[in-house]
């Protein structure tokens, strides 16, 4: 019988719990018709409201991965 070597998992997190109120609170404000992007022009789309989230999170220190070039 041949041993298995344990696959060590790794428990950090890609994403800050704050980072993850921060996109939160953007998607309540999509809901609600509140959410204005940088144009000033009212935000429908979820994904866009993830990344005004995310965008939030990173200016503010919280642990986000970097942006996609």
């Amino acid at each position: 019988m041949a041993t298995k070597k344990a696959v060590k998992k790794s428990s950090s997190r890609k994403y800050s719990p704050q980072a993850g109120k921060s996109v939160e609170r953007e998607m309540k404000a999509m809901k609600q018709g509140k959410l204005k992007s940088g144009s000033g022009h009212k935000v429908t789309n979820r994904k866009q409201a993830i990344a005004i989230g995310l965008s939030e999170a990173r200016k503010s220190g919280e642990k986000v991965p970097a942006q996609p070039k």
